[in-house]
């Protein structure tokens, strides 16, 4: 198979420099803003994205060249294969995070629910569609034992080892 590159269309400017209070998933810290500054050739492309309460921020793991098959998540002391876990330590070191969409101006998509360093390279951004992207009767593998009860776990928010 050929090799696949991809130019990064901006970055994110973000609060987290390193992993010390950055949460695991956004959602855990919904207060924290952000920035994603695309180069200017990409502004017409979020042309109708304020219409969108939310949207999917594809991006690169800049911060890791650390590949594994086999990960230990925040949740548990267990490991699991890199593919049942979100960890940057992947093949492709590909990301993705649903964000809170606050307003859009000119090249800078301003949103809330961070979970992304300082200076991540951004390759791709989608609208969340809720007719589209919401599932039903869904299994989150070993992930749902950690949320009996709806209770938010502790280790939702990293901390510097």
């Amino acid at each position: 198979m050929e090799k696949i590159c991809f130019e990064p269309i901006g970055f994110i400017e973000s609060p987290y420099k390193e992993t010390k209070d950055m949460p695991i998933q956004g959602c855990f810290k919904p207060e924290t803003e952000a920035c994603c500054i695309l180069k200017e050739e990409f502004t017409e492309g979020l042309l109708d994205l304020e219409g969108f309460s939310h949207a999917i921020l594809i991006y690169y793991f800049h911060q890791t060249d650390k590949t594994t098959l086999v990960g230990q998540p925040f949740l548990e002391p267990v490991k699991h294969g890199i593919f049942a876990i979100r960890s940057p330590h992947r093949p492709n070191k590909i990301g993705f995070s649903i964000v809170k969409i606050n307003i859009i101006e000119n090249h800078k998509l301003y949103f809330s629910e961070v979970d992304v360093f300082d200076g991540t390279p951004v390759l791709d951004i989608k609208p969340f569609v809720k007719h589209f992207d919401e599932r039903k009767n869904v299994n989150s593998g070993w992930v749902d034992k950690h949320f009996n009860g709806q209770k938010v776990p502790e280790q939702t928010i990293l901390r510097k080892k």
